[in-house]
């Protein structure tokens, strides 16, 4: 998941999930191609990138200089969705895999060990993936949230089934200091950490379908500054436009990951 977490070049301070556990932490890419990935989402999001010690296959996305994504082509090798994935804050990879596969859902990777921390790959009982990364953070939490993701949403069959099986593995709403907030708004369960919003489920998602974007899963919302422009980006450069309104668009990458892009004034 982190791909190289420790601290940025000539920062003495170090951040961990132990600040902002049961949060969206982080959000990775699995591709197929290093250079088609870092052309189109340089084109898309004016992303530039950064090498890691895990090897070729593994950059850096920043956004104004700040790391904003994870980028892995492993997807063929190792027969991997090419997918958007976010990742959550616990102060226990173990503990919340444990929980994970206690309350009906699946284990796909790990934990593993990832110095200087822990993650793992994990699907709830409706078959969406996620992850968790257990240790230290690139930056401080709310500069992540600034540089450029705005929110993640689970499309799910029923939104209040889901927001009691993610309560219970990341003990949400509950009584222990520093956990997320869980509000019911609209129809949708809404999740808020030091008052942001981080999260939003919403139902209407069929388990059955055969259309990986109706099926339950995670999308990654990004905040751009005109979204108009991404969308266009997008098509010139091998990707295609689900839908588009004034405010959000819905698009697939060049290799089939599909992404929002959101007005950074709806943030």
């Amino acid at each position: 998941m982190n791909h190289d977490m420790p601290s940025p070049a000539g920062s003495t301070d170090v951040f961990s999930t132990h600040s902002v556990f049961g949060a969206p932490c982080w959000v990775s890419l699995t591709s197929r191609d290093v250079k088609t990935t870092e052309e189109f989402y340089g084109a898309v999001l004016g992303w530039e990138w950064r090498p890691v010690r895990l090897g070729d296959r593994f950059r850096i996305a920043l956004a104004d200089g700040q790391p904003v994504a994870g980028i892995a082509a492993v997807a063929g090798m190792w027969h991997m969705a090419v997918a958007w994935t976010p990742y959550f804050a616990v102060r226990s990879a173990d503990e919340a895999a444990a929980r994970v596969q206690e309350r009906g859902g699946t284990a796909a990777v790990g934990p593993i060990s990832l110095p200087p921390g822990r993650a793992a790959l994990l699907a709830d009982r409706d078959g969406a993936t996620f992850g968790v990364w257990e240790g230290e953070l690139f930056t401080d939490w709310p500069t992540w949230r600034r540089a450029q993701p705005a929110f993640i949403r689970l499309h799910t069959r029923d939104a209040f089934d889901a927001a009691i099986f993610y309560g219970e593995v990341f003990d949400w709403a509950s009584d222990k200091p520093g956990c997320c907030e869980v509000q019911y708004e609209g129809g949708e369960v809404v999740l808020r950490s030091g008052g942001a919003v981080v999260a939003r489920i919403e139902s209407g998602a069929l388990g059955s379908a055969p259309d990986p974007a109706i099926r339950p899963h995670w999308q990654v919302h990004f905040a751009v500054k005109d979204v108009a422009a991404c969308a266009r980006a997008a098509e010139l450069h091998g990707g295609s436009v689900l839908s588009q309104g004034p405010e959000e668009a819905v698009l697939r990458d060049n290799e089939g990951a599909q992404f929002t892009v959101t007005s950074r004034r709806e943030r």
